[in-house]
């Protein structure tokens, strides 16, 4: 394609993310031509992704790729692909939970499925790791709308409510929950669970890395060697868990926990995969969440006194708190999930057409 052809594209902030948003049937067919379209879109690689779209960090630097499915589970197909910002690269091993938030909308502004009166639930397969979603979109006159009054910590404002169900993500990307078959491991001379419920993901609490679990983006972002020292052991658990050689992969992401202190839950860190995050990714804080229901899992005691009579956990971040879902049978062995869910919110920033770099 050369760089006067422009290609369909919506622009969507979904949850804490922003993308771009195709129709497959928009992209060129091949696989490495695709790619270098979406880099040549997105402004990488360059740090400041200053002649594209991308806005210079991983959370929006995402694309989703959304087509009708031929599974009979679900309606809509959506592939999720991590751009990098300075570096060429285009990863499809991981799921995005906050993009998956615009990609039921998307696929009713292109038409793709038919929105009824009130609210729209639409099955969506998550193309890379082959499990369900159940998103529900409010779609007052059969038409989708942006305006509501849920706030999300991370996004200014408020906007309408997107209800997402997860089935089937145990394994996500590893086959497994316990991806090396155990609850905790030792790497790099931590203790760890790694476990994949969606996002494959290593948990240990702050303080195995010096840390109290309320620093702010900012101090961990100017920690070098605390860096350094999540990239070693993200590195060394993406062979343990069967991930291969992670070192230019953007999973598992690293999630470092601690008690509560504004009257959530828990509290978490996340490093995706090395920077920290200035919030939490959804998936990766329902697969942090599930460790921390499993007995005998690092951080398990964080979980004691939460209460049994509802399933949805209060997790504390950086920008705030992300109200997830999740149940887990732990009677069993394995440990069996039993469901897991939250609410996004997601709007359309334009509409039209992109323009690729030459």
């Amino acid at each position: 394609m050369a760089a006067h052809d422009g290609v369909r594209c919506m622009m969507m902030r979904a949850g804490t993310s922003r993308g771009l948003f195709f129709l497959e049937e928009d992209l060129p067919g091949d696989v490495e031509e695709r790619n270098d379209l979406l880099l040549r879109l997105m402004g990488s690689p360059d740090p400041r992704q200053i002649d594209g779209l991308g806005g210079a960090t991983s959370l929006t630097s995402k694309v989703a790729v959304i087509s009708r499915s031929e599974s009979d589970q679900a309606e809509i197909d959506y592939l999720f692909l991590q751009l990098g910002v300075d570096e060429p690269t285009v990863s499809d091993q991981q799921n995005c939970g906050n993009i998956l938030a615009g990609v039921a909308p998307f696929a009713i502004e292109r038409g793709l499925i038919q929105p009824r009166d009130g609210v729209t639930e639409v099955d969506i397969r998550m193309v890379n790791s082959d499990s369900i979603a159940r998103a529900t979109v409010q779609t007052p006159a059969g038409t989708v709308t942006y305006a509501g009054d849920v706030a999300i910590a991370g996004v200014p404002g408020t906007a309408a409510p997107i209800d997402l169900g997860f089935t089937g993500t145990e394994g996500s990307a590893t086959g497994a929950l316990l991806p090396t078959g155990r609850l905790r491991d030792t790497i790099e001379g931590l203790t760890v669970t790694c476990i994949d419920n969606g996002m494959p993901v290593v948990v240990l609490t702050a303080d195995s890395l010096g840390l109290s679990g309320a620093e702010s983006h900012a101090e961990l972002a100017s920690n070098s060697a605390l860096l350094e020292r999540v990239n070693a052991l993200r590195i060394a658990a993406g062979e343990l868990m069967g991930l291969g050689d992670v070192s230019a992969s953007s999973v598992p992401k690293t999630m470092a926990v601690a008690p509560a202190r504004d009257g959530g839950q828990f509290a978490v860190r996340s490093f995706i995969p090395v920077q920290p995050h200035e919030s939490v990714g959804v998936l990766a804080a329902i697969s942090t969440a599930t460790a921390l229901l499993l007995p005998g899992a690092v951080g398990h005691e964080l979980s004691r006194d939460w209460p049994t009579t509802t399933s949805r956990v209060d997790v504390e971040h950086p920008s705030g708190h992300l109200l997830i879902d999740v149940a887990v049978d732990s009677t069993v062995s394995p440990p069996r999930v039993e469901r897991s869910g939250v609410v996004r919110t997601a709007r359309k920033l334009f509409d039209g057409l992109a323009f690729p770099r030459s």
